[in-house]
């Protein structure tokens, strides 16, 4: 089983190069959405790595590929500039999730 990164960035793609993980650096939406259909047709892959921005920036591709396919496992990732998260993620998506406020 591989792994697959979508970056946004050329430094967080060579890193992960390094690491043996390959991948393709996109801006647009449709590059986005053909690097999804791309890395959905191979079947060795079984994590795609997606950068936070591009998740941010383009929230409804990356949902609509976690939510309609049981494989591969996609996982954001923080770029080279770290998380754009806020430091309470977590406790907020708890909150949202069971409705009360922990």
């Amino acid at each position: 089983m591989k792994a697959f990164l979508i970056s946004d960035n050329i430094d967080t793609a060579t890193g992960m190069r390094l690491a043996g993980v390959e991948g393709v650096v996109v801006h647009e939406k449709q590059e986005l959405i053909d690097a999804f259909s791309n890395a959905l047709e191979n079947k060795d892959i079984g994590i795609i790595f997606v950068t936070e921005l591009l998740s941010t920036k383009f929230p409804e591709v990356v949902a609509n590929i976690k939510l309609n396919y049981k494989r591969p496992l996609v996982l954001e990732i923080p770029d080279r500039h770290g998380s754009r998260k806020r430091e309470d993620f977590i406790t907020s998506y708890i909150n949202e999730a069971i409705g009360i406020k922990l």
